[in-house]
């Protein structure tokens, strides 16, 4: 039995009738029921350290500063275990008395139950907080959160020679919840510098997706080359609000006069740009459950007036629309240029979940008018063939004229399963966007890997050309060096061969078989033995594009990073992304013809990181 003292009886006691327990130095717990509970913070310690479970319900967090409601936030807070932590920032409340509120669904039969919850004891103080990363399928190159959940890239611009990228974030854990703008910057679409985040929720509910655009004219009054930024402001009703910056998008001020546009309906995620020929801001809102587009119009970013609707009827209607983008292109090799309105949709892709389709047309600054096929109607067309890239928009403002773009890598099918947990969620590579006209008379849209991504690449490992291929497969070594990260470039000429077969594998027996069938013209993906795939049954898959070819042979640009393979064919004329979790690194390269003998060349390149 141990021995205790007199006054550590004492004040267990107390503690125990007047619904007290310990936490950690300078958190004082204090249990009111079996669903709520005051945590108490004293110190100048920098972090509130909160325990999570996953598997756990939200808890509502109402965070009280001086008495008064400073903010709402939803927490898995830790009932049996802890999974992992996650940061609550004091600096703007230095010298001020910080409590939170803390309401949780769990069933608890009495206060005594309810204090063996396992996070009660694990809040804790802390002038710093670990970021470093502790996860095996965090990507190498590809921008990732620092931790907790992203989702849908938000409000890109360029000035001044960094590249701006907001995205979806839940600082308080890695599943979807208290939608915050993330904020990070590039001084080369590669290497990503975090700055945490840019506009938080408010009164007006939480902060979905938008896009940002610099106001050269000082239209809206607050100040040339301000930073402007349109958002959904998301509780009850989806409400579109304005932002602005005049330090660069570090810091955002909200508009007081928010909402500055609502509806009857569920709208959500403005991307506007200033349009020089109407001298008028354009803004396309997604009118998400009437499968539509909304355009409107506006002097001043305050007051819109709605011109015209796109979209009833057109494209894939399976599931919501979200997520718009319009912007002008020149069509190769053409003196004609054309409008593409990227319209993000979920579920409803081709391979099931959520996908990124678009249309090519013409826009007068009122009206968007789509190009149609022989038979007079509205072609459905794809950004990408792969099952994960959703939510791509572009950057306003780039340089030179481009038009660079970027995805969210997942599907929603799944995204919140994936097995990672410190973080969930990473983008696209960045792709430049141009038009086409294929074979068919269409206009099409290519995505190519942005000419920045090159900077990747150290000395090839493997370099060959004209290789015979036939039903024996030749094998190549995947660098050893950081899990086996590269990148392939490959050009195969079928020749007289049916398929041309490319396949990653391990020790382990994971493999990815990518397949090319020239007769078809197709290309596809086979991950259903690719590794982990068993977290959701939509997850193992086969995903096949059309290659958009001019003739039988087909040049590749192959990414693969450590949860994700990235396919580039002909010049970006097709695209396909998908996720992987293969139990250890992919370290061999196989290839193979059948029906015939086929000729490739590749080279293997590893991949560098600052």
């Amino acid at each position: 039995m141990k021995n205790y003292s007199k006054a550590a009886l004492l004040a267990a006691t107390l503690l125990s009738a007047s619904g007290l327990s310990a936490a950690d130095g300078g958190v004082t717990v204090e249990h009111l029921g079996t669903n709520n509970t005051l945590v108490r913070v004293n110190g100048d310690s920098r972090y509130v350290i909160m325990p999570v479970q996953e598997s756990n319900d939200d808890a509502k967090v109402n965070v009280l500063v001086d008495g008064k409601l400073e903010r709402v936030m939803y927490v898995r807070l830790a009932k049996s275990k802890v999974d992992y932590t996650v940061p609550f920032d004091l600096t703007p409340y230095k010298g001020r008395e910080v409590v939170f509120n803390i309401v949780t669904t769990q069933n608890r039969s009495s206060v005594r139950e309810a204090k063996e919850d396992a996070c009660w004891s694990n809040f804790a103080l802390a002038d710093t907080f670990d970021t470093a990363n502790r996860e095996k399928y965090r990507p190498l190159y590809h921008h990732t959160p620092l931790y907790g959940w992203m989702n849908d890239p938000n409000g890109m611009f360029y000035k001044d020679g960094v590249w701006h990228l907001y995205y979806q974030w839940n600082p308080y854990g890695s599943k979807w919840q208290n939608m915050t703008w993330g904020h990070s910057t590039s001084k080369d679409l590669v290497n990503w510098e975090h700055h945490g985040a840019a506009i938080e929720p408010d009164g007006l509910g939480a902060v979905f997706s938008g896009s940002c655009a610099i106001d050269k004219e000082n239209s809206a009054g607050f100040g040339k080359d301000a930073v402007l930024a349109m958002y959904t402001s998301a509780d009850v009703s989806q409400i579109q609000s304005l932002a602005h910056s005049g330090d660069n998008g570090a810091t955002f001020t909200k508009y007081p006069g928010n909402p500055t546009l609502t509806l009857e309906s569920e709208a959500r995620d403005p991307n506007m740009f200033w349009n020089p020929e109407t001298k008028l801001w354009t803004m396309v809102l997604a009118h998400a459950l009437d499968h539509e587009m909304l355009v409107f119009t506006s002097p001043d970013m305050k007051e819109w007036t709605l011109q015209s609707a796109f979209g009833k009827g057109l494209g894939c209607q399976d599931g919501v629309w979200e997520c718009p983008d319009l912007f002008r292109l020149p069509v190769e090799g053409t003196g004609e240029e054309k409008w593409m309105l990227i319209c993000n949709i979920n579920p409803g892709g081709p391979f099931g979940g959520s996908a990124a389709q678009y249309f090519i047309g013409d826009f007068d600054g009122k009206t968007f008018k789509p190009d149609t096929d022989a038979d007079g109607k509205v072609p459905t067309k794809w950004l990408d063939y792969g099952k994960d890239n959703y939510a791509s928009v572009s950057w306003s403002d780039a340089p030179e004229g481009r038009r660079a773009i970027i995805g969210w890598m997942s599907n929603w099918q799944y995204a919140a399963e994936v097995p990672t947990t410190q973080f969930r969620s990473a983008n696209t590579l960045p792709r430049d966007v141009s038009l086409f006209r294929g074979a068919d008379g269409q206009v099409y849209a290519s995505t190519a890997p942005s000419p920045e991504v090159n900077a990747l690449r150290g000395k090839p490992v493997v370099s060959a050309k004209g290789v015979s291929l036939g039903r024996k497969a030749k094998a190549y070594s995947l660098p050893k060096e950081n899990d086996g990260v590269c990148e392939i470039e490959l050009t195969l000429n079928p020749k007289e061969a049916k398929t041309v077969a490319m396949t990653l594998s391990n020790a382990e027996g994971n493999h990815v078989l990518m397949t090319y069938d020239p007769a078809a013209g197709t290309f596809s993906m086979d991950r259903r033995e690719s590794g982990i795939v068993n977290f959701s049954q939509e997850f193992p898959a086969v995903t096949t594009a059309p290659v958009y070819g001019t003739g039988k042979e087909l040049t590749l640009r192959i990414f693969i990073d450590r949860s994700s393979i990235e396919v580039f064919g002909n010049g970006g004329r097709f695209a396909m992304t998908n996720l992987v979790f293969p139990d250890a690194p992919y370290s061999s390269l196989s290839l193979a013809s059948e029906g015939g003998q086929a000729k490739a060349s590749l080279k293997i390149y590893p991949v560098l990181v600052k």
